[in-house]
């Protein structure tokens, strides 16, 4: 397995505010099941950071479709990089 971080930008659309609550279940379940490492909006809600572990990329798109957020066009992937942490 491998870590991958991934940048998003919301674009202040309401429709991602009403699956907001999904959206952060989901993200509890893949954090149940060690697949999200750790996840959380910036201070201004521009945005958000999510570190996944998964086999691969692929892996990490397909979560990534499975998101209330992709539903309804909630955010734009800035940046979908492997990561190899040192601490």
């Amino acid at each position: 397995m491998a870590r991958f971080v991934v940048q998003l930008a919301f674009d202040g659309d309401p429709r991602r505010l009403a699956v907001r609550p999904a959206h952060r279940e989901h993200l509890r379940g893949l954090h149940d099941q060690g697949r999200l490492v750790t996840a959380g909006p910036w201070a201004d809600d521009s945005g958000a950071l999510h570190v996944y572990e998964a086999a691969d990329e692929g892996e990490v798109r397909d979560i990534l479709r499975s998101d209330p957020y992709t539903a309804v066009n909630g955010y734009e992937v800035v940046l979908l990089k492997e990561w190899t942490p040192i601490l």
